[in-house]
């Protein structure tokens, strides 16, 4: 029988704060739950870009780095396991002003990714039930999801857990069914390259998508029964789980039907099977529903994600304090639920799923490469930190800051529409940091105080 620790730290109201329930089995559903909605819609449009084998050439540098990122990631996360995760990183690395940076980057990722998510849920109910219109289904899923989370962690981690699972249960289902159909020539399409490596650079932020979000179970650091030894257990598992997701789904779309039927479109599976089955078949409409379960996954658990991250900043100060309060109840950041769902509900009425994911990869490879910098820096100047998961030090981060440079050319090049509006609202964070943000930072030892319980 399990325990729930509180832990106490230093807070907005002294006595409420986040409740340690999750295990690794827990940690695996949400890094995977996070990220399993990227192989039910948004890589697709990847064949758009670059055709099947550009996005299967995009994709395994973005594996490569994905792979070598996370196992960097782990150490910093278990050094480190605080509620910030990235923003937590950079700040203990480099000082107040690029932990802020690393968090906005973070929340850029995470609070642009629902949107697409839930315009995809949209899509979904759309195409199972026609009068239900897109943009009704997402605003209504989008505002559900935000009260689970505020029913408490406990609660948020069964049902990923079990959404997750059933989710998964509906990609093999995906799998079987097209396996017998599948053609390699279709794959194979001539001319291989339509848009020669800048159609592999273009296709770099959909492959992106498989496993954007993974990074953000770190952010349930202060919820685990024991971070330190059980975060490397759930991402590793996580991590393996993605990569062959990622490979099978692609390879399996793309070699039962023309991929121009599904390379703008939000729900791209059962659009697939309808080649082979027909609209109205049972499996295509099966896939349709438990689609939904692996959208939902993802738009839950990144919901956790920007809770948490805001949470966090508000609580060192970067945010304004009632960001920061804790439900006593719940033990759930209210306000920093509320308001950046608020935010994303905004961008959800827009409609532009693209547009919308390519904001939240610009986000991501942001952090990433900020996160690799402090890794190095933490290592040149805290030798001695606690590390009690060590990568393979400098080649594994090295690999991954030298890929990772390849992917941050390929979305600036391939992401001139979104890129505008990424610097507008990194333009708006940062005048926000020199005018208020950085005004009421709480000292480090202070922040860094969450960590003392996990070494006593």
């Amino acid at each position: 029988m399990t325990t729930e620790t509180k832990l106490v730290t230093p807070g907005t109201d002294g006595n409420v704060h986040l409740s340690r329930v999750l295990k690794p089995i827990h940690l695996w559903a949400l890094a995977v739950g996070l990220v399993i909605s990227g192989n039910y819609f948004g890589w697709s449009y990847g064949f758009g870009a670059g055709g099947p084998m550009g996005l299967a050439l995009a994709l395994i540098p973005v594996t490569i780095f994905y792979v070598t990122f996370i196992l960097s990631y782990s150490e910093l996360a278990t050094a480190i396991p605080h509620a910030g995760g990235p923003s937590a990183y950079a700040r203990r690395a480099m000082g107040p002003f690029w932990g802020y940076m690393n968090g906005i980057s973070c929340l850029i990722e995470f609070v642009f990714a629902p949107p697409a998510i839930a315009l995809a849920v949209g899509g979904y109910i759309n195409f199972l039930v026609p009068s239900v219109p897109t943009l009704t289904a997402a605003v209504a899923s989008f505002l559900f999801f935000i009260f689970v989370n505020y029913l408490g962690m406990k609660t948020s981690a069964m049902v990923e857990l079990v959404v997750t699972v059933i989710a998964l249960v509906g990609l093999v289902i995906f799998w079987v069914a097209a396996a017998p159909h599948f053609s390699m020539a279709r794959v194979m399409t001539e001319p291989l390259l339509p848009f020669g490596m800048k159609g592999v650079m273009a296709a770099v932020p959909f492959a992106i998508w498989f496993y954007l979000a993974i990074e953000g179970g770190a952010m349930a650091a202060e919820e685990m029964v024991n971070p330190q030894k059980d975060i490397p257990k759930g991402f590793l598992s996580g991590m393996a789980t993605l990569m062959i997701m990622g490979f099978l789904t692609l390879f399996l779309t793309a070699g039962i039907a023309d991929y121009n039927l599904v390379s703008a479109v939000d729900f791209p599976l059962p659009i697939a099977l309808a080649q082979v089955f027909g609209d109205n078949a049972f499996i295509v409409v099966l896939v349709n529903i438990i689609g939904l379960f692996g959208l939902i996954a993802s738009l839950h658990g990144i919901i956790v994600g920007y809770s948490r991250q805001t949470y966090a900043m508000a609580r060192t100060g970067y945010l304004p304090k009632f960001l920061a309060y804790v439900d006593p109840k719940r033990h759930t950041p209210v306000w920093a639920l509320l308001i950046p769902g608020l935010v994303g509900l905004g961008v959800v009425l827009t409609g532009q799923t693209a547009i919308v994911i390519t904001i939240a990869v610009i986000g991501s490879v942001a952090l990433y490469m900020l996160s690799l910098i402090s890794l190095f820096i933490l290592h040149a100047k805290e030798p001695n930190l606690k590390r009690p998961f060590k990568v393979w030090y400098p080649v594994i981060p090295a690999i991954s800051f030298i890929i990772g440079i390849f992917l941050t050319i390929s979305v600036i090049i391939s992401s001139v529409d979104a890129l505008k509006w990424a610097a507008l609202v990194y333009a708006i964070a940062i005048a926000y940091y020199f005018i208020w943000g950085n005004k009421n930072i709480r000292p480090f030892e202070e922040e860094f105080g969450v960590l003392d319980d996990l070494d006593a």
